[in-house]
């Protein structure tokens, strides 16, 4: 299928159907309703959320909790942008309303693009529940979050669920990771943009450092050796890789408990992903699509 290590490949098929909620016209309408600005706009071919809307939404399946915990939850963003959009949001709502929206949102647009009943939908179902069973919660807070929901009624909103629960099972894992590799948030940044051939400080930007962040991490990285000229190094390369890695092997259990079956569950996410990104419910390229691209 790919020389992709595929617990990646499986992320990258789950991305689109589970990653739709930050781009979903039903999202933004919810969200509003609640008194948060509209989307903010075009982005990539899609509507981009709020940011508010967004840092509490994503946060509330954690429950009411402050800031500082998103921000550390979230990790690669920068508290100073993290916090005080939180704790406005916690102004206008609380997190059983906008939790409730978000998965309103979510599914209403799967629905839309996908219908009721989409093909392999319950062949999908029942991996999915398969691939989360073993997953442990600990040093994981939004996938812990996440399993503390109720899964929602519907086939389509129950895949979205338990999709959901393995994007930020591989997300919370990859934190670890990195932390562990010894980074600070600003500094995987710059090394994940360069990994996948973006140019540095383009898609961290987004991240909302700024540029005395970004002196502090790049001389950092120079100094040991990972970066020059703005470039990766063999050595940060490596050290980049080995991040990743490190991410795979905390995602084992979902590759060992499906076996052979995780090709049947990729081969039925396809399909959707390209109807919902042909939707422009998802962005035509996202950061899977861009760590594939550069591996090739």
């Amino acid at each position: 299928m790919s020389s992709t290590p595929i617990s990646r490949v499986l992320a990258a098929a789950l991305e689109p159907v589970t990653g739709q909620v930050y781009f979903s016209p039903e999202c933004h309408s919810n969200y509003e309703k609640l008194g948060f600005a509209p989307s903010r706009g075009e982005f990539n071919g899609v509507m981009a959320p709020d940011g508010p809307a967004y840092f509490t939404s994503r946060g509330s399946v954690m429950g009411h909790v402050p800031g500082e915990v998103v921000a550390a939850s979230f990790a690669v963003f920068n508290p100073a942008v993290v916090v005080p959009s939180v704790s406005y949001g916690w102004t206008l709502t609380d997190a059983s309303t906008i939790c409730s929206a978000r998965d309103n949102g979510a599914i209403a647009q799967l629905h839309r693009v996908l219908g009721d009943g989409p093909d392999g939908a319950s062949q999908a179902l029942d991996l999915l529940q398969r691939a989360v069973e073993p997953l442990k919660p600990e040093g994981r807070p939004l996938y812990a979050g996440l399993r503390s929901l109720k899964i929602p009624d519907s086939t389509v909103g129950a895949i979205w669920r338990l999709g959901d629960m393995l994007r930020e099972y591989r997300g919370d894992s990859h934190t670890a990771a990195w932390i562990s590799a010894g980074f600070s948030a600003c500094e995987i940044g710059v090394l994940s943009e360069l990994y996948w051939g973006l140019p540095i400080k383009s898609y961290s930007k987004s991240r909302g450092w700024i540029d005395e962040d970004y002196s502090t991490a790049i001389e950092r990285l120079e100094r040991d050796g990972l970066l020059r000229d703005n470039t990766l190094t063999d050595a940060g390369r490596h050290a980049r890789d080995l991040v990743e890695n490190a991410t795979d092997i905390q995602c084992q259990p979902i590759v060992d408990v499906l076996g052979d079956d995780i090709t049947t569950l990729i081969a039925i996410l396809r399909p959707w992903c390209a109807q919902i990104r042909d939707a422009k419910g998802y962005p035509a390229a996202g950061p899977h699509d861009l760590a594939d691209a550069a591996q090739k």
